[in-house]
């Protein structure tokens, strides 16, 4: 395995351009099964969760070609039972099933992995597609969803911790060749769920209301291909703003959306950072001390849960006490042990961390636990004195685009090694 060797207390400087988003990608790739005709999606950045998709289109039928960030996809003659091993590595994967089971009316998948970051159940996805006329089966670890036809159907998908994001894109990418209309009622928000929506519309789908929590999709009989570009990633621009934040830098962030931002602008300025808006760049510096401040975890248009890490680990360097409340996911505090490595006063109280911080961090050997977990431990060891070493950074490939390089090129001094 490989870690990340980072020598801390260097401000980064200079230009970073955001990468497309893997959480809009992975929908997206999922949606080309739902057509014969051949679909071109641009700006798909190159993770392993993404390359896990195109292995899992190929696994299906599909011929599926990923060269310089453009996807080509023609899945003419497809089959409905997908491989085990590379389905069961990666959560992103369940999207699949809505398309499979919409276009053969049936589909077999093995039960979903990815970041230990708390229970994630897919029951909502299987209501949706009971919803819609689907028998379900879960026996050997595999789902097996199978129906004669799917039929529009009125859908509430809102769980116990909000909207399931994954679940409304599976619902709704099902809901495109089901007969007649389709309501998805407490539908995530979220921009990928847009931008999906964006892209099965041009293939042909009539789907309204995306991006509220009220979705309509009329169905229709037939989907063709189309071309696409992936929405840059919120999350990617979010940690890098909060790695410039923490290292007292100035950083120009190109290809981000300030719309897709704004309760994280908003905390980033509470915190006495600058964020300055131009167009798609943003550029972001501190203006004196951090000051600390209290955070809730919310579905969008809140906080996302998918910052939280990174934001704890600016607020270590913020005088004073910071409240960070978890609402998404009960386990995604796991990083909070590892940042006590590196000198962070953290406790933990039921759904909330209690960050004190001020105090100086050094560097020191730490473990990822999950994807943002890892990005947090990155932040804190590039504002850290000394040495740290971030072990198991495969959890990173999954959702950062070569990220010791773009790091280097804002100044970092960080090294991609061979753990030993």
């Amino acid at each position: 395995m490989e870690s990340f060797l980072i020598k801390g207390g260097r401000p980064l400087c200079g230009e970073v351009t955001i990468s497309g988003s893997k959480n809009a990608a992975l929908p997206i790739l999922a949606a080309t099964l739902l057509t014969q005709e051949p679909c071109v999606i641009r700006r798909v950045p190159d993770l392993s969760d993404t390359r896990f998709m195109v292995q899992i289109l190929q696994s299906l039928g599909a011929t599926a070609k990923l060269e310089n960030g453009t996807l080509t996809v023609c899945a003419r003659k497809i089959k409905g039972f997908a491989d085990y091993d590379l389905v069961r590595k990666m959560r992103g994967s369940i999207c699949i099933a809505g398309p499979l089971l919409a276009r053969l009316q049936r589909a077999r998948i093995s039960l979903p992995g990815g970041c230990i970051i708390g229970a994630r159940p897919i029951n909502l996805h299987l209501k949706g597609f009971q919803a819609l006329g689907a028998k379900i089966k879960i026996e050997g670890g595999y789902v097996e969803a199978v129906t004669k036809k799917l039929r529009g159907a009125t859908i509430f998908l809102g769980g116990r911790a909000g909207p399931t994001v994954l679940g409304t894109a599976n619902v709704m990418m099902a809901a495109t060749l089901a007969k007649g209309v389709t309501v998805i009622e407490s539908a995530a928000c979220e921009p990928e769920v847009v931008d999906l929506a964006k892209f099965l519309n041009a293939m042909g789908a009539r789907i309204e209301g995306a991006g509220s929590p009220t979705i309509t999709i009329t169905g229709v009989s037939k989907l063709h291909g189309a071309e696409h570009e992936v929405i840059p990633d919120r999350i990617e621009a979010a940690t890098f703003m909060i790695a410039a934040a923490a290292t007292n830098g100035e950083v120009i962030i190109k290809g981000a959306r300030a719309d897709h931002l704004r309760a994280v602008i908003d905390k980033l300025n509470e915190a006495r950072v600058t964020v300055e808006t131009r167009g798609e760049t943003l550029v972001v510096r501190r203006r004196g001390k951090l000051k600390a401040v209290d955070i809730t975890t919310l579905p969008h248009s809140g906080f996302p849960t998918d910052v939280q890490a990174q934001m704890m680990a600016l607020l270590l360097l913020a005088p004073g006490i910071s409240i960070i409340t978890e609402r998404i996911f009960e386990s995604r505090f796991m990083h909070v042990s590892e940042l006590a490595r590196l000198g962070a006063d953290i406790e933990i109280e039921g759904p909330s961390a209690i960050v004190k911080g001020g105090k100086a961090l050094s560097g020191a050997p730490v473990m990822a636990s999950d994807l943002r977990a890892s990005a947090a431990l990155v932040i804190a060891g590039l504002a850290a004195k000394g040495t740290t070493q971030v072990n198991r950074i495969y959890h990173l490939d999954r959702g950062y685009e070569q990220m010791d390089a773009k790091l280097r090129k804002l100044g970092a001094h960080i090294r991609r090694i061979q753990e030993k």
